[in-house]
């Protein structure tokens, strides 16, 4: 018993010291974060050009000593003929729910994302009305309900918004910290695509198992596990390494 604790911690506790360790030797290349680089990381066409509906969710890293470890994660949504993308955000500063802060794919603070969702065509139309509907009702949206951990923060926002689409089968990377903060209230419940279940101990201590999200082990915050149908394994501070999760 006392070795399998021991494994357990170090599985935790390594991943995040290697990745404390790449931040303070090698910094994150973004210099100050007020002045860091927030332009359009080229992965959208302009929205004219496509008229297609579509959704993305992207996940960059976080700003300052917070990159190592954890995820910032944003919906970006366009109905079928629109000449524009609407970009929503969850952030710690002024109203919670920031709509088109920033470029739909930019850079978070110098970080350049990484895509989680992709859809377009019929199925991002069908979509994008449940997405908006959790939007407009996401019960965190007053002033001082941001909580970077366990949550409710970005992560969460965008993973209430993910669990109205299980069609979908998205899972957030498992540095994307808040994500397992059980907004709804339930402790115990399906997963987001309804392949599994999840407990969760107010985000501090959980777990999920799913076919579509694999096993997860939420130590207080820290996400360690593995996924079996797009074989990868899940370590806290570096994140996936396996078979990518972008859809």
């Amino acid at each position: 018993m006392r070795k399998s604790v021991l494994t357990f911690l170090l599985l935790v506790f390594v991943p995040i010291g290697l990745s404390a360790a790449r931040y303070y030797w090698l910094g994150d290349g973004r210099g100050n974060w007020q002045t860091a680089d927030r332009s359009s990381a080229g992965l959208l066409p302009p929205a004219s050009s496509h008229p297609d509906a579509l959704i993305r969710v992207y996940a960059a890293r976080t700003v300052r000593w917070r990159s190592i470890f954890a995820v910032h994660t944003w919906i970006v949504v366009k109905e079928k003929g629109a000449t524009s993308y609407s970009r929503y955000d969850y952030t710690a500063w002024g109203e919670p729910i920031r709509s088109n802060g920033f470029a739909p794919d930019g850079r978070w603070f110098g970080a350049l994302p990484e895509t989680v969702v992709a859809v377009d065509g019929p199925q991002a139309e069908l979509f994008i009305p449940r997405i908006r509907s959790v939007i407009e009702t996401y019960k965190f949206r007053a002033y001082g309900d941001y909580s970077a951990w366990p949550g409710p923060n970005s992560n969460t926002f965008v993973q209430a918004a993910l669990n109205a689409v299980p069609e979908l089968g998205a899972v957030l990377p498992p540095t994307a910290i808040g994500k397992d903060y059980p907004y709804s209230g339930q402790w115990i419940g399906l997963t987001a695509s309804r392949t599994g279940f999840y407990a969760s101990l107010s985000g501090y201590l959980g777990l999920t198992l799913g076919w579509v999200e694999g096993l997860e082990i939420n130590f207080f915050g820290a996400v360690l596990g593995f996924d079996i149908r797009r074989p990868a394994v899940k370590l806290p501070g570096i994140g996936r390494l396996g078979v990518a999760i972008g859809l």
